[in-house]
């Protein structure tokens, strides 16, 4: 796919009032910057070196239309203006990269600077080098290093404008791959008709404003109130330990059993689970239905600072209207708009910030999950509690016949309690924790949770084969060595580690490499050493987690390539076989145990 193509962007429903996307990246050394611009409608390609007249001259031919970067929002964007301002950008970028300070704190002028910046990170924890990574890209990086004190080389320059270059094509590579991002992100500026420069919020910042919430002092976040809907009697000494005032702290949690399950009751959401467990059989998984923003409507836990209580109701009662109509795509920025507000009630920098209510949403909905799995526990005999989590239930029935008596006592809770559960049948789980499991639905959907068995996509692709091998071991009775050695696409068994700022650097064996991403393989080869990083302040190297001891290193393009004679294919079938015992229990003798399987 050619990037610069018109074509491949005009898929997506980019245009607002005739707008155009420009992808762009910035690069800042102590006497020099530069910039590259990748116009997608006219196939223009900009390189910028330390001159702010030919930056403005693009950005007046572009200032209403739409930037898009990685990243953006907390680096790009404020240098993109401090330059415009006639500031200079390597003590921004100093503010913003040595002093880890918010750029917006480095001057109120920003504010004047029109930018529709669009920032395509999601995961902060995610560089863009390690999404390249995962795609299977290039991943090797410059040279040249940032804290150079003197001008770049013509020779450096030509180096550093070629790396730029790639990152801003595989800026754009994401943004294909994440383009129902920004759809969500335009839809909700459309559907509630929001200027254009909010594309640069996040969908956060985008829920507060929508519901006018107005940031409010609270000083009240534990005095918290439990629902009068709720009927415990065997747990109800769970509810009083939330009525405990030595118990009101964020570190404090109850570790108690429920129902034969290790359950965990604290300030987040509640979580509990048969560990390492397998079985077949009837299977019931209850959801509640939009379960936080039902409680914040039913119950007034909706953040006090609202200005209109009334709006929210509407968003809500908007989304469920189009959903009725299976209208998918028209319920999604009402659905962005009721799930974001808990998370934002939670977060102090949000308008939205009201802990009280966070907490009173939280508590109760572990507790009222809690009287449903007091009912069907002393009611259905033999009904075997599988897990709990945030908004939901699962439960083993002992046939199909008490389903019956189970959608009974789940009406009679969903009547009392004002909550509306979604029952789905399941014919097979295997749960590692509440957090890693598969489960083989009635209609023989397969569905998986976990990062060990998580069907994994092109920017969260690492380890496939691995993956592949435990999927098709659990679900279709395939040995991990028919999986593994069958394989060979490289790109099926890389391992992609990144070395954070915390370190000076990655080494291979005794090497030190110029990479702080690294795309590793295991090897079969003595003269493979294993990867390691090495501490500011330390003397001695640590090993890399989770890495081979011998592999090599291919940070090329990888796309398309086969495996090479001295990749250690065992490695991957020991790792797939210890991600199975983490399911489900220590295996002494593998093979006898697949055997047995047949």
């Amino acid at each position: 796919m050619n990037l610069m193509e018109p074509t491949s962007l005009q898929t997506v429903d980019t245009v607002i009032r005739g707008d155009i996307m420009l992808f762009y990246d910035f690069e800042v050394f102590s006497h020099d910057w530069l910039v590259v611009i990748k116009d997608t409608e006219n196939r223009i390609t900009h390189e910028i070196l330390n001159d702010s007249n030919k930056l403005r001259e693009v950005y007046e031919i572009n200032k209403n239309n739409i930037w898009v970067g990685y990243n953006s929002r907390s680096y790009d964007q404020y240098i993109f203006k401090g330059i415009l301002l006639d500031m200079n950008p390597k003590e921004i970028n100093d503010h913003i990269i040595v002093k880890n300070l918010g750029g917006w704190q480095f001057s109120r002028a920003f504010n004047k600077v029109q930018l529709y910046n669009y920032d395509i990170m999601t995961d902060k924890f995610k560089g863009l080098k390690q999404l390249e990574g995962f795609m299977g890209n290039d991943i090797r990086e410059t040279t040249v290093p940032f804290n150079i004190d003197r001008k770049l080389t013509s020779d450096e320059l030509k180096e550093v404008f070629f790396y730029c270059n790639h990152d801003v094509e595989q800026t754009m590579k994401v943004f294909m791959n994440r383009k129902e991002e920004f759809e969500s992100q335009i839809n909700l500026i459309k559907t509630f008709n929001l200027p254009l420069k909010y594309i640069n919020k996040t969908k956060a910042q985008l829920s507060a404003i929508i519901l006018e919430a107005d940031k409010r002092e609270h000083d009240d976040e534990f005095d918290i109130s439990i629902v009068d809907t709720l009927r415990l009697d065997k747990y109800k000494h769970i509810k009083e330990w939330y009525d405990n005032p030595l118990n009101k702290d964020y570190k404090k949690s109850l570790n108690i059993e429920v129902a034969g399950v290790k359950h965990i009751f604290g300030w987040g959401g509640l979580h509990g689970a048969r560990t390492k467990y397998q079985g077949e059989g009837i299977f019931v998984n209850s959801d509640v239905t939009s379960f936080y923003p039902s409680l914040m409507i039913e119950y007034s836990f909706l953040s006090r600072n609202v200005r209109h209580y009334e709006k929210y109701k509407e968003v809500y009662d908007m989304r469920v209207s189009l959903k009725k109509e299976g209208k998918k795509k028209e319920q999604q920025p009402y659905k962005i708009v009721l799930n974001s507000t808990y998370g934002a009630s939670k977060d102090k920098y949000n308008n939205l910030y009201d802990p009280l209510q966070a907490n009173n949403v939280c508590i109760n909905g572990q507790l009222m999950l809690l009287d449903l799995i007091e009912h069907i526990e002393k009611t259905i005999t033999g009904a075997l509690l599988i897990q709990s989590n945030t908004d939901g239930v699962m439960f083993k029935l002992p046939n199909i016949e008490t389903f019956d008596k189970y959608k009974e006592i789940a009406k009679e809770w969903e009547i009392r309690t004002r909550m509306e559960l979604e029952h789905d049948i399941i014919n097979k789980v295997v749960q590692k924790d509440v957090n890693n499991y598969i489960i083989v639905m009635d209609n023989g959907k397969v569905k998986s949770k976990g990062a060990y068995v998580k069907e994994l996509n092109i920017l969260d692709n690492d380890l496939p084969i691995v993956n592949k091998a435990l999927m098709k071991y659990f679900i279709d009775n395939v040995s991990v060595e028919e999986t593994i050695n069958n394989c060979d696409e490289l790109i099926e068994f890389q391992k992609v580690v990144k070395v954070s700022s915390k370190y000076l650097y990655a080494l291979h064996g005794e090497k030190i490499l110029n990479e702080k991403i690294l795309r590793v393989f295991a090897s079969r080869s003595r003269k493979d050493l294993g990867v390691y990083k090495l501490k500011k302040g330390k003397e001695t190297k640590d090993k890399i987690g989770g890495t081979p001891e011998r592999c090599f290193i291919d940070n090329s393009d990888i796309k398309g390539m086969n495996v090479p004679r001295k990749l250690d294919r065992q490695w991957y079938i020991d790792a797939a076989k210890k991600r199975i015992k983490d399911f489900v229990g220590e295996i002494l003798d593998y093979e006898s145990i697949y055997n047995s399987r047949e």
